[in-house]
């Protein structure tokens, strides 16, 4: 299989050569990978992949050979470990058998039999429809599949369908020293400026020194203010969940915003909007900033970025308890539109592709709390949503 994993990436135009693929071999044979999926797939890319340009041709390739790692075969020689076995037993479903299972009837109702299961369930189920337990259809549980449901237990989010998560997650704080690819970034919020001089006299006025000494005959030197941006930026990060594919550009959209805005505050949430938010993410469930004191202490004059892909159950916007995380006494939505009551200049980044936007019935609910200022995460979308804020 690892030779069509070659002529696989050679057919799809990525410049993969016989040598980058006996390194790949020699590095297997040394364990470097150490039988994990995930060091196996980076460990193939850095030794295949000389260009950035190629990195979404390489994911989509990885994914078709290795999916589900059903190719793997007896004669192979690496061995494989429990892992990577274990995943193999896990359930995958066609189409039509996807499409026969359905949610068990809306909010309400899943809510309710998860606490009657609870009460019922005496011990460890696995592969099953109804209880709690791994694999299986349950809505209920991990390592399963259910079109609607509570996760319970799993390490991950595979088929991105819970409507909340029962564990405790933990997200990372974005780094903004990134470097890379922020340029073009700067040069798009660069749109979004007031340069005002305020503070204490500190730059030479050149033109006035000249004047003053030319009027007086002696040097008398001027001084004024810096010439600084005073536009003030709050911007919402969402992590976690579905934004972990996105980390990479939001760490660059945040690197240079640091850069291109002296007067700015930012915070994460995770999906929705609700009463709280966090700017450390290692302490999220200790050190909350409360969204009401939050909206009375940025003036209104403050320009507003969410940045997210609006990609959720439609529970979290709607409903009071819809949270993935935990029980919110009133909806996401209530929530946004205080946000925007208060904020004029308020617009939503997306950085999931424009054309995939239909597809996901959340991310037309927060386009509409929007005003339909919602702009994709791109150069050129960004470009329009600081036009938009400058109006």
């Amino acid at each position: 299989m690892f030779i069509e994993f070659f002529h696989q990436l050679k057919a799809a135009s990525i410049p993969v050569t016989l040598k980058e693929y006996l390194t790949l071999m020699e590095a297997m044979d040394a364990g470097i990978a150490e039988g994990k999926v995930e060091n196996f797939y980076y460990l193939s890319r850095i030794s295949l992949v000389k260009d950035e340009r190629h990195l979404d041709k390489f994911d989509q390739v990885f994914g078709h050979v290795f999916k589900g790692l059903e190719e793997l075969s007896e004669e192979n020689t690496y061995d494989i470990p429990e892992e990577w076995l274990r995943k193999l037993s896990e359930k995958f479903l066609s189409e039509e058998e996807k499409a026969e299972i359905e949610a068990l009837g809306g909010w309400e109702k899943i809510m309710e039999e998860l606490k009657k299961r609870l009460e019922e369930q005496k011990k460890r189920h696995q592969g099953g429809s109804k209880w709690i337990g791994t694999g299986g259809t349950s809505p209920f549980g991990a390592y399963g599949y259910n079109p609607a449901g509570i996760r319970i237990g799993q390490k991950e989010s595979r088929h991105r369908r819970a409507i909340k998560v029962w564990d405790k997650r933990e997200f990372k704080d974005l780094d903004d020293s990134v470097e890379l690819g922020t340029r073009n970034i700067k040069i798009a919020l660069r749109r979004l400026r007031k340069f005002a001089r305020e503070g204490a006299p500190e730059e030479l006025d050149l033109d006035g020194t000249i004047k003053g000494t030319a009027n007086k005959g002696y040097l008398d030197i001027q001084m004024v203010p810096e010439r600084r941006n005073t536009i003030k930026v709050l911007l919402f990060f969402d992590v976690g969940g579905s934004m972990d594919d996105h980390v990479r550009i939001c760490e660059e959209l945040f690197s240079a915003a640091r850069t291109e805005f002296k007067h700015m505050e930012y915070f994460y949430f995770h999906n929705c909007l609700y009463e709280g938010v966090w700017k450390n993410n290692n302490r999220r469930h200790t050190e909350r900033i409360n969204t009401w004191d939050l909206l009375h202490t940025y003036p209104s004059d403050y320009k507003v970025i969410f940045i997210g892909d609006a990609s959720m159950s439609p529970y979290e916007i709607s409903y009071p308890g819809g949270s993935v995380e935990h029980m919110n006494p009133e909806p996401g939505a209530l929530w946004l539109q205080r946000l925007t009551q208060v904020y004029e200049n308020a617009i939503w980044l997306n950085p999931t592709p424009e054309k995939y936007w239909s597809y996901t019935p959340s991310i037309d609910m927060i386009k509409q709390l929007f005003s339909n200022r919602m702009y994709p995460l791109t150069l050129e979308g960004l470009d329009s949503a600081m036009r938009e804020l400058v109006r």
